[in-house]
């Protein structure tokens, strides 16, 4: 597999090609059937990439972003600077994640003037880091990157988190150069030891060390192409990676935690209940005040949040709500990928969205289970979005058969 990676070729090293042949007019002299037909191209192509079978996914993922600050940041190749277009694009990613990955936990470190600088610690609260990035954006890029800094930083806040979790750290990299204090092919040694996994979206040029990074971490590395395109990257990290096959199932215990009723309720014996406390998630801040009654306290020793997901800081008891473990179940048990066939002569709409099926599209998909046909879109809609199929949701026989 080395050897193939040494010997590929890239773009420009390969032959030459006429890539506006490929763009033909159609009988009436236009090219909107031809457009169209890269574009359902390009679906296709997700598509197959999503039909590599039900891959199990990890639940529970402790993310560190690391956003690089250094000076190269100020450039304005992306608008209105490369700072500023990373963080506006780290919010959506942000709100994204938490949807898809309820349960987990994400970071956000900077690196400039050759070192490293932790922003928000790990946590599940997104409108902190939200908020954090917001406040980003009035920060000064100077110096260099320490691109070894940043991993170890990292690496020492994910290290002791528990294996059935995923340890990953995401690097959005602008420089061509990083000023690292010792021997960093040490770091990615650590790196694959204690199973941390590093992908790097380069916002420059490729760099040799950021690929060999991405590659011997289990990774992928990655370099824009334009603000479209750096979008397309970082929100394709919100899909969690497959679970590595040394993982070993196991059982993890977590509370579920009521919310505290209000006085007026007159549902709660006890005046504890409703005494106010200081909530652990803020105590540490200089804007940490007494709550009032509501908030979440957890079933093990009493300790009181405000919000879910978190770890309690008192007995390390990992505190969810069952929506949030229920959004999660998709992880572990992905929809089986549909088979896709030509078009059949009796299917005339998709069962989904209940659009006809045009002459343009060749190809259709059909759920193994219940022998609905749906179109492209659907089927990239339910694998990426719904996570259930609608034909099986809608029969009881097949519904029953799933949860059995």
């Amino acid at each position: 597999m080395a050897d193939e990676d040494e010997t590929k070729e890239y773009r420009w090293e390969s032959g030459y090609e006429k890539t506006w042949e490929a763009i033909k007019e159609d009988d009436d002299g236009l090219l909107e059937s031809n457009v169209a037909d890269l574009v359902a191209r390009a679906k296709r192509k997700r598509a197959a990439l999503k039909a590599t079978g039900a891959i199990q996914l990890g639940m529970m993922r402790h993310l560190f972003v690391v956003v690089d600050a250094s000076a190269c940041m100020f450039l304005q190749d992306l608008k209105p600077t490369r700072f500023l277009c990373v963080l506006k694009l780290l919010e959506v990613f942000v709100h994204e994640f938490f949807d898809l990955n309820p349960i987990s936990q994400l970071g956000i470190l900077t690196t400039k003037m050759k070192r490293s600088e932790q922003i928000t610690v790990l946590a599940g609260n997104q409108k902190k880091h939200i908020e954090a990035l917001q406040h980003l954006k009035d920060l000064s890029c100077e110096g260099e990157p320490s691109l070894q800094n940043s991993l170890e930083r990292a690496m020492n806040g994910l290290k002791n988190m528990p294996a059935h979790s995923s340890r990953e750290i995401l690097v959005l990299f602008g420089s061509l150069t990083t000023c690292d204090p010792g021997d960093i092919q040490k770091t990615i040694k650590s790196l694959k030891d204690n199973n941390i996994r590093v992908s790097i979206i380069g916002l420059a040029a490729e760099v040799r060390i950021c690929r060999e990074i991405a590659k011997k971490t289990g990774g992928t590395y990655n370099v824009l192409i334009d603000d479209h395109h750096l979008k397309e990257l970082i929100l394709s990290q919100v899909q969690p990676p497959a679970v590595a096959g040394s993982i070993e199932a196991s059982l993890v215990k977590m509370g579920f935690p009521g919310g505290t009723p209000t006085l007026n309720d007159g549902t709660s014996d006890s005046s504890a209940d409703h005494a106010p406390a200081y909530c652990l998630c803020h105590i540490d801040s200089e804007t940490s005040s007494l709550m009032g009654p509501n908030g979440y306290n957890c079933p093990q020793c009493g300790s009181r949040y405000c919000e879910l997901p978190v770890e309690c800081k008192q007995c390390g008891l990992t505190l969810v709500s069952a929506p949030h473990l229920a959004r999660s179940y998709h992880h572990l048990f992905p929809i089986k990928p549909f088979v896709e066939r030509a078009q059949v002569p009796d299917a005339t709409h998709c069962f989904a969205c209940a659009k006809l099926f045009v002459e343009a599209e060749t190809n259709v998909y059909e759920c193994e289970n219940c022998n609905q046909i749906v179109c492209l879109d659907c089927d990239l809609f339910i694998r990426e979005t719904l996570h259930t199929c609608p034909g099986c949701a809608s029969d009881p026989v097949t519904a029953q058969m799933k949860t059995n």
